[in-house]
């Protein structure tokens, strides 16, 4: 299960996963986008979609209990949903944008991850991917609220690691880093995203961390663009 995966790097990830042979089910809050995306999907793999609003906890819990019902087999999570809110310092931030981002950006985790945990325990296997980013580990003049909605998301990603270790489920975080989206161009406009790799490219570590190949794996701090140099090095 991807959270929005209707584009981007959400969209990259379920289309990996698609590639390796997974059934995917993928949700975000746009309907028609996330059908489209689901429709080009289907034509190589197993996909099913529900649209809704993570950062609602009645939709959360929703669109759990329908991709468990859709899929028993559900064993990996990756909480990809994010937004970037507006920029620039603290003191000129308004309050409506500061709880919208950690909201949809952080609250969102816990109404994700929440009602699948018993799922995952009861399976005795299971791995929760969070995506994070640089600012969210090395903080970042004018960045604010979205650095500390990934600071949270790291706190939350140790959290789940300590607790459910015992139970056979990992928990991991990922820096995708620089990548090929619409919400990199809003936050750099003057850079040319055809110097940046793709959603796709950056999908392989996400992959690894879905597999049996990082069962050892847990509480870590993962960077895409370092596992992709290595592979192809």
């Amino acid at each position: 299960m991807i959270t929005g995966a209707s584009k981007g790097i959400g969209k990259g990830i379920a289309s990996a996963f698609v590639n390796e042979g997974a059934s995917v089910f993928v949700c975000a809050r746009g309907e028609e986008l996330l059908s489209r995306t689901a429709r080009e999907l289907e034509t190589r793999g197993r996909v099913s979609f529900l649209a809704g609003d993570v950062a609602d906890p009645a939709e959360a819990e929703k669109i759990v209990a329908r991709a468990i019902e859709t899929y028993p087999e559900l064993s990996i999570l990756v909480n990809n949903a994010s937004i970037l809110g507006r920029k620039g310092p603290v003191a000129e931030l308004d309050v409506a944008t500061w709880d919208e981002v950690l909201r949809v950006n952080t609250s969102s985790l816990f109404y994700m991850t929440r009602p699948l945990i018993p799922h995952l325990t009861a399976r005795g296997d299971g791995s929760i991917i969070n995506v994070s980013s640089t600012v969210g580990r090395i903080g970042k003049p004018n960045w604010s609220v979205y650095a500390v909605s990934k600071f949270g998301l790291e706190g939350f990603t140790q959290v789940l690691a300590a607790e459910l270790e015992s139970a056979g489920v990992r928990a991991n975080s990922v820096n995708p880093g620089a990548t090929r989206t619409q919400m990199r161009a809003d936050a750099y406009p003057d850079e040319d995203p055809l110097t940046l790799p793709t959603p796709e490219e950056i999908a392989e570590i996400f992959v690894f961390l879905a597999s049996d190949a990082s069962k050892s794996k847990t509480g870590q701090t993962f960077e895409a663009r370092d596992y992709l140099e290595n592979a192809r090095s």
